[in-house]
Order: structure tokens, then C-alpha cells, then sequence
């Protein structure tokens, strides 16, 4: 996975508040959410809303200036992407959105920018507040992706994952995968209160695997908008197998069986590993988000 190393990074995408807190909302949590580790537990073990680091509390501190510009000071070219965990999910960022940006509007719709909020310990959103147990998520209510740099070591050393760029790069498109069913009104399907592996919940989270599949597709041919060249220039066939691998560590089944000892797919919420590379490849096979319907 490479990007141009002349290419300028825009940091405005993506809102850095590591080592502080930002302004919460009181609302519940909803949307999509992948590796969700205290949230599996909590919902096999009966830990509540509180020690998942879910809450409705009120406002957090502001973040400190020092914290947030960290990124704006570090992350200004590809080459940074190329050196830096931080400066490389900036550029995943600009990629994701110089995609969806031109291809959203194909679809006949207008596409509205999603910032992504790193973040470490704790962080206010619109859908309440939450801890870095909670892993990555997006919240619709501000239309923000929320990401602890942090998860991606547990990505690969709790769950399994192989690691590597392009499986956190998985881990970013998905998120934003939400935001484009956010965008479309599906992403309240999910909402409906109900589990298991027919269930809107595993469907809408399926179908984000896909987007993020279709987003890998074509990363290496979407211009950059202020270069007109492609932002990420080099994607193998290693780095998809890392997103494939990545996603089937998250799997329901195998968190399940890892966590429980058993596997109960009535209480799925994502779907099994397979499904989750299978729908992810999809996606990355078809390069079109019209074969990503997992509601038929």
C-alpha cells in the first residue's frame, strides 16, 4: 500500500484530539460498529452500559490545542502516509472521500463529508459518550468517524488479525461504508432492536464491508482533487488479502468462539467471518456499489 509521496494531505478531514476530550451529546448510540470488544462482552456477559464506556453523560473538556493539531502539523504530504500510522488513516480519509465524493452523485444523490475524529481514553459524540473499549465507530448524529489509534494492535494481537496498512485502511472504509448508508437512509435498518445472522443489524454491516470493498476497487484510479492524480498510488495483492483477513477476524463466529467458547448466531450483529469476506470481496471484485445489496 502506497501513496504519492508529493501528494498534499488535507488535514481538515480529520479532527485530531488525542490527550484530550471533546464536547458529548446525551443521545443513544446508534450506527454500525466494528470490533466492538467491550460491546461483545457486555452483550454475553451482562456488563452494562457504563463499564462499556457508553453513556449518555454530558459534556467532556475540550480538547488542548497542543493535541489538536498534532496531525495538522505532521500529516502535509504522501510521503508522511508512508511513514506515519496517524498521517497514513489521514490520507485513507482523503482517498475514501475523493471516491465517494464523485460517485455518490452518480448514484443521484449529494454527498456530504464525514470528518474522522482520532481520539484516545474517552470522547463526547452526538451519540453519547464512549471509551477506547469501544473500538471504531460512526455516529450519524454528527456524521463523524471515531477512531483509537490504539485498536489496531488489538486488531492483530486480540483478534488475530495478520495486521498491516491496509487492514487498518479496511477498518476506515467500513466505518465509512456507515456513513454513506447514513447518507442513503439505510443505515437505520439496523436499528429495529433485533439480532442474529438474518438480521438488518448483520445485513447493514455486511453491506458496509462491501462499500469498503468497492472503495478498494478503485482507490489507485481516483484523482486526488487537487492534483488530479490518484492519492494512493500502489494497493497488491497482499494488502486486499490483509482487508480480507482483517475483516474475518471481526467475524461474529469468531469473537463468539474466542470470548464464549461457543458460537450463537441468534445474538449476531456483524456477521460470521466468512460472510464478512465474502461480501467485502464482493465489493472489491465488482467495483460497484449496486451488487452490494444484502437485503435481497
Amino acid at each position: 500500500m502506497q501513496f504519492d509521496d508529493d501528494a498534499d494531505l488535507d488535514t481538515s478531514e480529520v479532527r485530531d484530539v488525542r490527550n484530550g476530550r471533546i464536547p458529548g451529546g446525551r443521545a443513544t448510540v446508534g450506527g454500525g460498529v466494528i470490533g466492538l470488544v467491550a460491546l461483545v462482552l457486555g452483550l454475553f456477559f451482562g456488563v452494562g452500559p457504563d463499564q462499556l464506556g457508553l453513556s449518555s453523560g454530558g459534556d467532556q473538556p475540550v480538547a488542548s490545542s497542543s493535541s489538536a493539531t498534532q496531525v495538522d502539523q505532521s500529516c502535509k504530504k504522501g510521503a508522511d502516509a508512508n511513514a506515519r500510522q496517524d498521517c497514513r488513516i489521514v490520507a485513507v480519509v482523503n482517498s475514501l472521500q475523493d471516491y465517494w465524493r464523485s460517485e455518490y452523485p452518480r448514484r443521484g444523490g449529494d454527498y456530504a463529508n464525514a470528518t474522522t475524529v482520532m481520539f484516545n481514553q474517552r470522547v463526547g459524540t452526538a451519540c453519547g459518550s464512549a471509551t477506547s473499549a469501544v473500538g471504531p465507530f460512526y455516529c450519524p448524529g454528527d456524521r463523524r468517524v471515531y477512531l483509537d489509534l490504539g485498536f489496531f494492535e488489538e486488531l492483530r494481537t486480540t483478534f488475530g488479525s495478520s495486521g498491516g496498512p491496509f487492514a487498518q485502511a479496511y477498518v476506515v472504509a467500513h466505518e465509512y461504508g456507515h456513513h454513506v448508508q447514513n447518507l442513503m437512509g439505510t443505515l437505520s435498518r439496523a436499528q429495529d432492536g433485533r439480532t442474529g445472522a438474518d438480521s438488518n443489524a448483520v445485513r447493514v454491516e455486511l453491506q458496509a464491508d462491501c462499500y469498503a470493498g468497492v472503495w478498494a476497487r478503485h482507490a489507485t484510479t481516483t484523482p486526488d482533487e487537487k492534483t488530479g492524480r490518484p492519492l494512493l498510488t500502489r494497493l497488491t495483492d497482499e494488502d486486499v488479502q490483509d482487508g480480507l483477513d482483517a475483516a474475518a477476524a471481526v467475524g461474529d463466529d469468531r469473537i463468539q468462539e474466542k470470548f464464549q467458547g461457543r458460537v450463537t448466531p441468534e445474538s449476531w450483529t456483524h456477521g460470521s467471518a466468512a460472510q464478512r469476506q465474502q461480501w467485502f470481496y464482493e465489493g472489491y471484485r465488482t467495483g460497484d456499489m449496486a451488487r452490494c445489496n444484502t437485503f435481497r
